[in-house]
């Protein structure tokens, strides 16, 4: 299982493991009808905003992805029905397997003509080589960076803020291997999903892999992050919900017990409009990458480095004109309110009062501070 936002080139080994690969090449001998000539006629039609509705990010983008991909250990040229498919034919067939949730894998394959034996290659080969450009994408912001992510958060009424945390659970079919562990409160089995955003919904950090069944808190606790929040934030700190233990470098609400002072509730109201940023990156990650709904690969490191993949595009394409559609859509396919309000059982956690003395206190110096 992988759990951090870096992967070793050794994940390559992968590619060539794997049951359903085997399983898909018993229906190749069945001649189905095809979409026959769709890139060389086309795709070449389409124009800009068209590329990206099929496409989920920008010719620009997929280009420079596909250059990348070229000179990567992890290309070589996938036979077609109609001779090789070079790099950007690949990642076209790579993202519109990602960025459509119904597609199954004949359902592309048709689309492009192609047998599902091929059409798996290339998605596993594309899910790890965009996995592994993670450490370069995904990265904690700079102090000038800090700076910048800071001023707009205190323009928006908080200040000292250099991000938001959250996680989410990316639906997956049930494991064969301890279905259990993988089967979240909302009674589908998940892989969870653990995110730091900005103000501009890029992702800053990113922590994938733990089963459907653990707790937020507790996956936060053996994430990397744990250990170098306060070395990476420093003066300032990251915001979640109640999901989260208050720390001195992630501040979270005051437990609604009836009893909250007038500051207290100011607090948590400024500290919720600021979450907010945190909701549409994951609603724009899985509205463009709709696979992330219900992710339709069996192996579970396949599955892990996928999301990953996504979240390495997610950030390469914030520049692109995608339109958020439904912003409450994403709600209901997977970013399970599992802290609904303020007043999360903190006593589920089987580590008692997670709460740190100095981050108590830390929260207790902004609600001070912050305008009524």
């Amino acid at each position: 299982m992988s759990h951090s936002s870096t992967s070793s080139d050794n994940d390559m080994e992968y590619i060539s493991s794997g049951d359903e690969l085997g399983l898909l090449e018993l229906f190749e001998e069945r001649d189905r009808p095809k979409n026959e000539n769709y890139f060389e006629h086309t795709i070449p039609r389409y124009n800009d905003s068209e590329f990206v509705e099929h496409f989920r990010v920008s010719r620009h983008v997929a280009e420079s992805v596909s250059q990348q991909f070229e000179i990567s250990q992890y290309f070589h040229y996938q036979s077609g029905r109609h001779g090789k498919l070079g790099s950007f034919q690949q990642i076209i067939i790579f993202l519109w397997f990602a960025g459509h949730q119904t597609s199954s894998f004949r359902d592309v394959a048709d689309r492009f003509d192609i047998s599902i034996s091929s059409l798996f290659k290339i998605i596993r080969k594309i899910t790890y080589f965009l996995s592994n450009l993670s450490q370069h994408i995904i990265s904690w912001p700079t102090p000038a960076e800090k700076n910048e992510i800071e001023r707009n958060f205190r323009e928006n009424g908080f200040p000292g803020v250099i991000g938001v945390i959250d996680g989410s659970h990316i639906k997956i079919d049930k494991p064969s291997n301890d279905p259990d562990s993988y089967l979240n409160r909302k009674h589908f089995h998940s892989i969870q999903l653990q995110v730091v955003c900005d103000h501009q919904r890029r992702i800053r950090d990113i922590f994938v892999g733990f089963p459907g069944s653990v707790h937020d808190s507790r996956v936060f606790r053996v994430s990397p992050l744990a250990n170098t929040l306060q070395e990476k934030c420093q003066d300032h700190y990251i915001l979640g919900d109640s999901g989260y233990p208050c720390l001195r470098n992630l501040l979270t609400p005051f437990a609604d017990r009836g009893q909250l002072t007038r500051r207290q509730r100011n607090f948590n109201t400024k500290l919720s409009k600021s979450r907010y940023v945190v909701e549409h990156c994951f609603g724009l990650l899985k509205q463009k990458f709709r696979q992330l709904y219900h992710i339709k690969l069996r192996s579970i490191p396949d599955v892990v480095h996928f999301i990953r993949a996504c979240c390495v595009l997610h950030n390469m394409a914030l520049t692109d004109d995608f339109h958020l559609q439904d912003p409450d859509h994403e709600n209901d396919h997977g970013h399970e309110q599992e802290h609904e309000g303020e007043n999360y059982a903190e006593d589920d956690d089987d580590d008692g009062n997670r709460n740190d003395r100095n981050g108590i206190e830390m929260r207790n110096y902004v609600a001070n501070i912050l305008p009524l």
